[in-house]
């Protein structure tokens, strides 16, 4: 049964069919770092009261290095995606809407990228 009126469907107004999926990312990533973050509060306890070579040690094991990149690729999308929920819902000029949310994913990007780099970095170089 459709509810649209007739001129609502010449325009084409209805759902954009885009809502949903930025739903289910922001709980699949939430989801996600449940687990995720238990590499990083291990992480940061090597960081504190381990020494430098174990903890670079604990680093490049593959299921450690995977972890830690999967935590940086996740919260960093999952930061991304509430941010742009809350820009749209709070900033009501198109313009300045569109500017922010470009702004806050690139950012976001950047610095999953630098995260990315040092993680690597410490592997690499030790």
């Amino acid at each position: 049964m459709d509810y649209r009126s007739p001129l609502a469907k010449v325009r084409g107004l209805g759902s954009a069919k885009s809502g949903t999926s930025h739903w289910w990312m922001q709980r699949v990533t939430a989801v996600a770092l449940i687990p995720l973050s238990f590499w990083l509060i291990i992480f940061l306890d090597l960081s504190v009261h381990a020494p430098y070579q174990e903890m670079i040690a604990w680093l490049a094991s593959p299921l450690n290095t995977l972890g830690m990149v999967a935590w940086i690729l996740a919260v960093f999308y999952h930061s991304a995606l509430g941010l742009q929920v809350v820009i749209e819902d709070y900033i009501a000029a198109e313009g300045i809407k569109i500017i922010a949310v470009w702004t806050v994913n690139l950012s976001f990007l950047l610095l999953a990228l630098a995260a990315l780099i040092a993680v690597f970095r410490i592997l690499l170089i030790g």
